[in-house]
């Protein structure tokens, strides 16, 4: 008879660059914005960006509003500058669902997806880590393990990347494994992963 196991992989894979009008195109909206799309390719959260091309904007907002790594409902509130520039959202949403402006922007303006990353472990519940396969990519960069999601949970294990491309970082954890309690969540950075399997039980 084989081995039998309750051990089982999430495979996690995103290299697609941050693309800044991924969500809304070049517009100004004064209330709600047009969407061009509501997720983001690879299938994972993204931390949002609000692309201004003027100088007349600053302190208007964009609310951002959708769902975290987990699917639950979540919001995010970023603030324009005086420069034609990005700014970059702290929260990772699997998908958006709403962009509400305060007040119509002066220039056009773009949303879309920054360099974070987030990909949810087993569904986001209760969980033990029990090892990893991490391919790097060529930038080295931390891989974060959440009890809970990335915005609201605590680091409960780090890894990182070696900076070579194609190289392979293993982990085994010993005896039970790590208990993640809220769920597992893993964060990274796009250009410093190839790909992960997680394995968890």
């Amino acid at each position: 008879m084989g081995v039998q196991t309750d051990v089982q992989v999430k495979f996690i894979a995103d290299e697609n660059a941050a693309d800044p009008d991924r969500l809304v195109t070049a517009a100004r909206p004064d209330t709600s914005a047009t969407m061009a799309a509501t997720t983001f390719l690879g299938g994972g959260a993204r931390n949002v960006t609000v692309t201004t091309t003027g100088t007349g904007d600053n302190e208007k907002t964009c609310t951002i509003t959708g769902t975290d790594v987990f699917g639950n409902a979540t919001t995010e509130v970023i603030t324009s500058t005086g420069s034609a520039e990005a700014v970059a959202g702290a929260k990772l949403f699997l998908t958006v669902s709403a962009v509400e402006c305060s007040a119509k922007y002066d220039a056009n303006i773009t949303v879309g997806s920054g360099s974070l990353c987030a990909s949810a472990v087993a569904g986001g519940g209760r969980t033990r880590l029990k090892g990893y396969s991490i391919v790097s990519a060529g930038t080295a960069g931390l891989v974060d393990f959440f009890n809970g999601t990335p915005d609201s949970g605590t680091i409960i294990f780090k890894a990182q990347t070696i900076g070579t491309d194609n190289s392979t970082v293993d982990n085994t954890i010993p005896d039970e494994g790590l208990l993640f309690k809220s769920g597992l969540a893993v964060k990274y950075t796009v250009a410093t992963v190839v790909l992960m399997n997680v394995f968890f039980a």
